[in-house]
């Protein structure tokens, strides 16, 4: 069994390349992040014809998750408790589509059924910008959410877009990075991913794609993909219990190349049957 996450950065611009990368990859289950869709223009058809079921949660051209699963999709839900609101300077502050989770694995296939989270993680846009504190925020509450009922017989995996690279080998250049002050690789933002680590969840990608310049995001700009100028930002953190299945992890980096790619590449673990 296959399972995957990626920020497509817009679905209806890049269903096609979906479309085919599902065709060419048999992925069972596709964590996405970034879809932005509502409901009424996502292309349910599309999945449906593929033999995917799939739950979305998004409001607008903004942010949006979903998940796509071919081997079971139950007990869906939309954020998660706890998760925190966000209104910039504080007005109508309201529960953003940046999560979604579902029980995965309870069809068509022989491997014991796991909850799966899509989360597309606030950016921090600044240092000092209130979406920093917000983005502290949410990471602190999702870890609560996750490690409250944490136990060797948990099979969970958070995928999607984190925002954060832990550390300094998942940035191109870390020194331009602090002189620029930009966000990404402050200690609190590393501190807040690094708590889920803590608690026991394990990157099941690293060990198999180790060391520098392994990015799953290149900046449209500046030529960043060709020049290699990239982030690792986009990580599946899994339980133990769900870690010991992993049969082989990867990240398509050829998905960034071509017209049309997003910026973000696929993120894949395979599971042991």
């Amino acid at each position: 069994m296959k399972f995957a996450t990626w920020n497509v950065n817009s679905l209806r611009a890049r269903a096609d390349r979906v479309e085919d990368w599902l065709d060419e990859h048999d992925v069972d289950v596709l964590c996405i992040q970034e879809t932005k869709c509502k409901d009424d223009n996502f292309p349910w058809g599309m999945f449906e014809m593929m033999g995917y079921q799939v739950a979305h949660f998004g409001f607008s051209q903004w942010n949006g998750v979903a998940i796509a699963s071919r081997v079971g999709l139950d007990d869906v839900e939309y954020g998660f408790p706890g998760q925190p609101e966000f209104g910039k300077n504080g007005v109508d502050p309201e529960v953003e589509a940046r999560a979604i989770s579902a029980t995965v694995g309870t069809k068509k296939t022989n491997v014991e059924p796991f909850r799966l989270y899509s989360l597309y993680v606030p950016n921090g846009r600044s240092l000092e910008d209130e979406h920093m504190e917000y983005k502290i925020r949410y990471l602190n509450a999702l870890h609560e959410h996750i490690t409250g009922d944490l136990n060797d017989d948990t099979r969970v995996a958070l995928t999607g877009d984190f925002n954060i690279a832990p550390y300094d080998e998942d940035v191109w250049d870390m020194e331009f990075f602090l002189e620029e002050g930009l966000t990404h690789v402050s200690e609190p933002e590393r501190a807040a991913f690094r708590q889920f680590e803590d608690a026991g969840l394990i990157d099941v990608v690293r060990p198999r794609h180790p060391g520098p310049q392994t990015y799953t995001y290149w900046d449209y700009q500046r030529l960043r993909f060709p020049k290699n100028e990239g982030m690792r930002i986009d990580f599946i953190l899994a339980s133990e219990n769900l870690a010991n299945d992993v049969e082989d992890a990867w990240i398509d980096r050829e998905e960034r190349k071509g017209q049309g790619a997003s910026d973000h590449v696929p993120v894949v673990v395979e599971l042991d049957d």
